[in-house]
């Protein structure tokens, strides 16, 4: 439980004069309390009231695990036959508050269906959003979170590492995925933090292709693009190679991206306007030619989730903070030839960017 966080949050409902915060989304409720918990079609709401106590309710086979999780204040669980509603509602009574009250929920994550049952609590209940807020929160990095952070980006590289050794004439995308999801787990560390990637040959011109049974052949591109789970924090790193030999176009296509990434990485300094970093790194690919083969934004935030705030693209006008981790990962795409990405993991430290991941990026063929 980080009790930072949570006297954050309340005092900012006192400034703005909420009655309460209900949070449901399993990585913000993780975020506020330490208690990590995948309710599935049940419900689980965080509760954070300005004075009161906060409360959690959560299906009651999980009540332990958010007391053990550190979780010092209210825990309502609820048996499957019982209606959860009618337990918040007394909750809410408890403190007072069912007259007029003020909310702010996660818009873009609470059903429809379930801000109805809220509402029915109180003779008025006016709702704003809770992102804005919590996005803010969650950019910036505390000591703790960048412990885990920084240990997800060393098992990244492992992983990259473990797929270069598997690659040989013949193998299978699958193949490679199954070996460094197989080593990581022995390692004891199964949780990716999303479906891992490896493209070869011409598929790696698909920015967000889908790995199969293609085998690998000499001249080929091989990209992954990967990261772990630690304690609910995600890593992503891309790296692409190439097998046996590789062509003049496919040097200069993968020493236009590296130069880009390094020029924007090289940005990546407290107070820089966000939308520098996607513009420096796309003006390099286009004075290379390769303009119209660079698809999507340079980056995005990175933490309990592996894409989060903030989006790293042409319109994002806000800077850049001290504590933020963001992914700098600018890509060409070539159809019948392949693509080359490159991403590492940056942190916006004091003195400068600080890249978690560290995997080597200089052109490598391998042999």
């Amino acid at each position: 439980m980080n009790d930072k966080r949570l006297h954050r949050l309340q005092a900012w409902l006192s400034q703005n004069d909420i009655t309460f915060a209900y949070i449901s989304h399993p990585k913000n409720v993780f975020y506020f309390s330490g208690f990590k918990c995948e309710p599935h079609e049940r419900l689980l709401g965080l509760v954070i009231f300005p004075e009161s106590e906060p409360l959690i309710i959560c299906p009651a086979m999980e009540a332990d695990q958010a007391k053990s999780a550190g979780w010092a204040h209210q825990v309502i669980g609820y048996q499957d036959h019982e209606d959860p509603w009618d337990a918040l509602k007394s909750a809410f009574k408890q403190r007072d508050l069912t007259g007029h009250a003020k909310a702010i929920i996660e818009t873009d994550y609470l059903s429809f269906a379930r801000v109805q049952k809220l509402e029915s609590m109180f003779t008025q209940l006016t709702i704003d959003a809770a992102e804005p807020m919590i996005e803010q929160m969650r950019m910036v990095k505390d000591p703790e979170e960048l412990v885990h952070l920084r240990k997800a980006a060393e098992l990244a590289d492992f992983a990259i590492q473990t797929g270069v050794e598997a690659i040989k004439k013949g193998r299978t995308e699958q193949a490679i995925i199954a070996e460094i999801e197989y080593e990581l787990t022995k390692r004891g560390y199964p949780e990716m933090a999303f479906s891992t990637m490896v493209l070869t040959g011409e598929k790696t011109a698909m920015p967000h292709g889908h790995p199969g049974e293609r085998q690998i052949k000499e001249g080929d591109f091989v990209m992954f693009d990967l990261g772990v789970v630690v304690n609910g924090y995600c890593s992503d790193i891309t790296r692409t190679f190439i097998y046996k030999h590789a062509t003049e176009k496919q040097k200069a296509i993968y020493e236009t991206v590296l130069n880009a990434q390094q020029q924007s990485i090289a940005q990546c300094t407290i107070e820089q306007p966000m939308n520098q970093l996607d513009r420096t790194a796309r003006q390099v690919i286009t004075d290379a030619g390769y303009g119209d083969y660079f698809p999507h934004r340079v980056g995005h935030g990175l933490g309990l989730d592996a894409h989060e705030a903030p989006s790293l693209s042409d319109a994002n006008k806000n800077q850049l903070g001290e504590g933020m981790l963001i992914t700098i990962e600018p890509g060409i795409y070539v159809p019948d030839i392949g693509g080359v990405r490159i991403e590492d993991d940056v942190h916006i430290g004091p003195d400068g960017p600080e890249c978690l991941t560290k995997y080597p990026k200089d052109l490598t063929v391998i042999d």
